[in-house]
């Protein structure tokens, strides 16, 4: 499927389909960002999602997604960028990241002093979409250098050199999640900078088509006990009752993928999903939920 045909089936507003195109042929792509531009390995599912930030995206705006883990924030990410034909930028918040690692630093090049951009000058020259992963995790540092790009003013003042002006394509994209070790809260004058998109918690019904469309080969009666025990482990990590770190649709997409290696899907689960709980009591529940959703007996068989 192309782009607009996964959006199509989705029943996505006509009329945004129709400006979706517009866009991506009133911004053509340079031929050397094409690498940059690459199919997701999952569509995102979700109409009433993809509308709000498609619309958002359109106008002009950046996006902020926040959520609990496992609710598709990078997926929808990287989907938009797809979706739009722009390339993508991945730019990860860390505690060491400081406004030299977002525009840039002075490097020696051809016996003169030479500006190596950083990701944030890139995607702004170049149209590109940047995915700001985990920009809760910004310091201050950091965060100023976001102010006058995420505004109306869309310019970056590099110092030393020049003032560049955003790219008329160039979107940015926030992604984080609540409670992660080194996370804060976002201060007001950032988040007044974004559209903020609240993300759903997975529902058996998208979680069986991205398990579908990524193993089409699969039985379906053994996706549906895959999708229940990953639902069970989001209702228990919901009610406190374990932690989220079992709790990985990366980690289930994974495992899956060994088993259609050959690996029996119950070491399967254990390597994806059980084993990323370190404490002992807690992983003795998940394997007891993974019992119930998983048979012993089970081989490669009974799920491909």
């Amino acid at each position: 499927m192309d782009a607009l045909e996964i959006l199509q089936r989705q029943q996505v507003s006509p009329g945004l389909l129709r400006e979706l195109e517009k866009f991506r042929k009133e911004h053509p792509l340079e031929e050397h960002l094409v690498y940059r531009v690459a199919r997701p390995p999952v569509p995102f599912y979700g109409k009433e999602i993809l509308e709000m930030a498609i619309t958002a995206l359109l106008q002009g705006e950046n996006l902020l997604l926040c959520g609990a883990k496992a609710t598709g924030k990078n997926i929808l990410a990287e989907n938009l960028a797809w979706l739009f034909g722009r390339p993508l930028y991945n730019i990860s918040f860390h505690v060491n990241t400081d406004s030299s690692s977002l525009i840039g630093t002075d490097t020696f090049r051809d016996n003169e002093v030479q500006l190596r951009q950083g990701p944030v000058y890139q995607c702004a020259q170049y149209g590109g979409f940047g995915v700001l992963d985990e920009i809760n995790m910004a310091k201050n540092d950091a965060v100023s250098v976001l102010h006058a790009t995420l505004d109306y003013r869309r310019i970056i003042d590099v110092p030393g050199y020049d003032r560049i002006s955003l790219h008329t394509a160039t979107r940015f994209i926030g992604t984080m999640n609540y409670g992660y070790a080194g996370t804060r809260e976002l201060n007001e004058a950032l988040v007044s900078r974004f559209l903020v998109i609240r993300m759903p918690d997975l529902t058996e019904e998208t979680l069986l088509l991205i398990l579908e469309t990524s193993f089409p080969e699969a039985k379906r009666e053994a996706l549906v006990q895959f999708a229940g025990l990953f639902l069970d482990l989001q209702a228990k990590a919901a009610n406190s009752e374990i932690s989220t770190k079992a709790l990985d649709l990366r980690g289930l997409l994974a495992a899956l993928k060994t088993v259609r290696g050959g690996l029996r899907p119950r070491l399967a689960v254990s390597m994806g999903l059980t084993n990323k709980c370190f404490d002992g009591f807690e992983r003795e529940l998940i394997e007891d939920m993974v019992m119930t959703r998983i048979p012993e007996s089970w081989g490669t068989e009974d799920v491909f």
